[in-house]
């Protein structure tokens, strides 16, 4: 008797595959308003690897990730005419060239989703015309509205990923408590065919990657609805 594959059990939601609502009781956003703010806490939040600054701004309150450098009681600028300081909340077109820069809108009014985890940054490259080039932490550039707006600094916790692990136990304990992943990750092709789509098969009788357009959420696997297939000339 054939049983639900593991897609299908992570899309039904159970207690195994689900993150706890109160991981996300605080989501980080760029203000509607311009002005100058001040740090009230820096938290500890569970759905970020980084503390995250508690910002009041005219009378209202957001969330932002924390820069290497931020403390409570810190005044923090935001808009055009903001200086370029640690934790200051400018768009691109007022970042001068090579100043380094997080939680980078992907377009104006999004709230930042580039460029988030401890310990990282990206640079500003160029500027041209309606666009400014920046340099992901990836060594790829990517070009984005001048409007566009990123917090100038560093992601704060960057000895997150140093801090030794002297046990086994301690590293198991710490990837299973990662909410609504799998672990250990397993390979499908290793897997039993009720297990996976690409499960069993002895030899090379290697099954399809590219999954039918209107197939149900268990077989949704692989390549979906790939631009162009075969080897590239």
């Amino acid at each position: 008797m054939g049983k639900r594959i593991i897609q299908q059990a992570r899309g039904k939601g159970s207690l195994t595959y689900r993150t706890k609502k109160k991981a996300f009781r605080i989501t980080t956003s760029y203000p509607d308003t311009e002005g100058i703010g001040e740090i009230i806490k820096l938290m500890n939040v569970s759905c970020y690897d980084a503390p995250v600054a508690k910002i009041r701004l005219n009378d209202k309150i957001f969330y932002n990730i924390a820069a290497e450098g931020m403390y409570e009681g810190q005044k923090i600028s935001v808009g055009e005419n903001a200086n370029v300081e640690i934790g200051n909340i400018l768009p691109l077109s007022s970042i001068p060239v090579n100043a380094s820069i997080y939680n980078v809108e992907t377009f104006p009014g999004c709230g930042g989703k580039l460029v988030r985890t401890s310990g990282i940054s990206a640079r500003v490259l160029k500027k041209e015309n309606n666009n400014v080039i920046i340099l992901l932490p990836s060594k790829k550039e990517k070009s984005l509205n001048y409007k566009s707006r990123a917090t100038i600094g560093i992601v704060s916790a960057a000895g997150r990923t140093e801090k030794p692990i002297l046990k086994a136990g301690k590293g198991w304990h710490m990837a299973k408590a990662i909410g609504g992943r799998i672990y250990p990750r397993t390979s499908a092709v290793k897997m039993n065919a009720v297990d996976h789509p690409f499960g069993s098969g002895r030899g090379k009788r290697i099954k399809s990657k590219i999954a039918k357009r209107n197939v149900p959420p268990g077989a949704k696997v692989g390549l979906l609805r790939p631009k162009r297939t075969g080897r590239r000339n």
